[in-house]
């Protein structure tokens, strides 16, 4: 067994033993965030240099709501009996190479605009496929995304990690019917529709505080007020 592969099953095998998990699963409607992307990314291309994945908006979106939900941005040490209550966002994000899952940590995730998180996401994804990070790069998660869809999942039960009280599994994006609001009527059209599952643990994270996280989430991919962030500013 390459020794990654054994750092990550023990790793995983660690957290399903010592945490109480379980998952939560809303769905979003994100078609006006793709029309957005859409939109901008042949401009964003051409400015940054790189191509402009969804992957930054489902992060922006995640740390945001971490803000409101600090219930979920947290950390319990049994040792000690005390629950840590972070004040920042660092998110790990699940990178698929060749040697296997990597999580590097996108620092301070919620003061970043959507373009500042595109940049850090590609520089992370880029070493991580290379054999680059350091040892800071991967350390340091108070949180964590999955972005099974990528691949074609529909949804998934991610596993929490070790130390961190949940993480954000986004499915695949599929275009199907939907039922939408036109002034007063309902309406049946094509929509843009994604699954977030949150894993948690529930020794720390309630079902109701799950819920509220992934309201929170739902509803700013579905407001998709991000065309502001896709532009260089002092936060990027």
């Amino acid at each position: 067994m390459p020794r990654i592969r054994r750092a990550i099953g023990e790793n995983l095998r660690k957290a399903l033993l010592e945490q109480a998990q379980l998952t939560s699963t809303v769905e979003a409607d994100v078609t006006r965030l793709m029309r957005l992307r859409n939109r901008a990314k042949d401009g964003f291309l051409a400015r940054e240099g790189l191509k402009l994945s969804p992957l930054p908006f489902f992060l922006k979106a995640a740390a945001q709501a971490l803000k409101a939900h600090p219930v979920v941005n947290a950390r319990i040490n049994d040792h000690e009996g005390t629950i840590t209550y972070f004040d920042t966002e660092n998110v790990g994000i699940a990178v698929d190479t060749e040697s296997g899952l990597m999580t590097p940590v996108v620092k301070a995730a919620g003061d970043l605009t959507v373009a500042g998180l595109a940049r850090a996401v590609h520089d992370l994804a880029d070493r991580a496929r290379s054999g680059h990070l350091t040892p800071d790069d991967v350390s340091g998660a108070t949180f964590t995304l999955s972005d099974t869809g990528s691949r074609g999942a529909l949804f998934d039960t991610v596993i929490v990690p070790p130390n961190q009280a949940a993480i954000l599994g986004v499915g695949t994006t599929v275009r199907r019917p939907g039922v939408v609001r036109s002034g007063d009527e309902e309406v049946v059209g094509i929509r843009d529709l994604v699954h977030l599952s949150l894993s948690y643990d529930h020794r720390l994270v309630d079902g109701a505080d799950a819920a509220r996280y992934l309201t929170s989430v739902k509803a700013l991919l579905e407001t998709a007020a991000f065309e502001d962030e896709l532009y260089p500013d002092a936060l990027a």
